[in-house]
């Protein structure tokens, strides 16, 4: 673990770090000043979660210049050439980080994967959960999402605004060892 305690506007706020995939340490919240940030956390034995790589990779696309989206694995056996590999098989050009530790994954308030934490520039936290609601359980999906979290919540960001709910629970495979 590695917190430091740092002024923002103003305002203390928990910095969080997790590991690139060459183990350098990074800070997905200061790494793109001011973009809005969105943490997507995903485990790669999570069938849900490899099932949202295409909606993930267009919602990023989407938002490119006005947000950093950084992928997230809490899972502690993930090693670095696992994601790698990982990526590769999911066709993803995101950043990945690894959250051994579960920094990132207390600070984006994650217990499922895949879920997403939402932070407006001012690095303060505006929305966490899943990213629509395709999934209604785990062994039944929707045809088509008829709510999107994900993208309300980085609009809402982006234009300064609250977001109408800050929290809907996601549907997948949860974190494992949180406390």
């Amino acid at each position: 673990m590695i917190p430091a305690l740092v002024a923002c506007s103003g305002l203390a706020w928990t910095q969080q770090t997790g590991l690139d995939l060459d183990d350098r340490i990074v800070n997905p919240l200061t790494a793109d000043p001011g973009k809005i940030v969105v943490l997507v956390f995903l485990r790669r034995d999570c069938p849900v979660s490899s099932r949202y790589a295409p909606v993930i990779q267009q919602i990023s696309k989407q938002f490119s210049d006005r947000a950093t989206f950084w992928l997230v694995y809490p899972d502690k056996s993930d090693s670095p050439q696992a994601i790698r590999k990982y990526l590769q098989d999911y066709r993803y050009h995101l950043p990945a980080l690894r959250d051994p530790d579960h920094e990132l994954v207390k600070l984006g308030r994650a217990q499922i994967t895949p879920e997403v934490a939402v932070f407006d520039r001012a690095h303060q936290l505006i929305y966490d959960g899943r990213i629509d609601d395709w999934y209604v359980d785990l062994s039944r999906a929707r045809p088509a999402p008829t709510t999107h979290e994900l993208s309300d919540a980085v609009r809402a960001a982006l234009a300064g605004k609250t977001v109408a709910i800050s929290e809907v629970r996601g549907v997948g495979c949860y974190i494992s060892d949180l406390e």
